[in-house]
């Protein structure tokens, strides 16, 4: 059963551009930003609490990716994840709907991938704001929090779903966080 451990942050831009420049000093350089796009689907036997369904489109593929969460209070999240690459986004979305599952958000976000010892740091643009997560085990998340300069910052235990329902708007009984585009 693969496990997801990892510890979310709210950022505010002076934190984000603080922690790029610790990641720079550091040696490290930054994958290509990447567009998602991510539907999150309700129905059949998934408790919106505790399991998440996702489809993630980014560049030109698609994820099929779901997520079970374990309870807890801690700010470091655990939870099962399973996920595989498909041919077709689209083809999927019919299956799903098909089977009855309905799309319940959609939110877009762009995402720089760190790469630092055993960790993975992802520094998230979402329409709603800034954003930063840590994947790696318990030790190295603290390890790196540290060496970043994050140790002091404030963690956040919701998923961008939870934000999302909370900061997106609703249309067409879709609750959507997307970009603003270009007039």
């Amino acid at each position: 059963m693969p496990i997801e451990i990892e510890k979310k942050y709210r950022l505010t831009k002076a934190q984000r551009r603080a922690v790029e420049k610790r990641l720079r000093e550091l040696g490290v350089t930054p994958r290509p930003v990447e567009f998602e796009e991510n539907t999150i689907y309700l129905g059949g036997n998934l408790d919106p609490g505790r399991h998440a369904l996702r489809l993630r489109r980014v560049k030109g593929r698609a994820i099929l990716t779901l997520k079970r969460r374990f309870p807890s209070r801690s700010p470091i999240k655990h939870q099962e994840e399973n996920e595989t690459e498909i041919a077709d986004a689209g083809a999927t979305d019919k299956i799903l709907t098909g089977l009855g599952f309905r799309r319940a958000l959609i939110y877009e976000k762009r995402r720089t991938r760190w790469n630092i010892g055993k960790a993975a740091v992802v520094l998230d643009e979402l329409p709603f704001g800034l954003c930063m997560e840590i994947e790696a085990s318990e030790k190295e998340i603290k390890r790196v929090e540290k060496l970043i300069g994050a140790d002091d910052f404030a963690a956040v235990n919701e998923t961008y779903p939870a934000l999302t329902a909370k900061l997106g708007e609703k249309r067409k009984g879709i609750i959507e966080a997307r970009f603003k585009k270009a007039q």
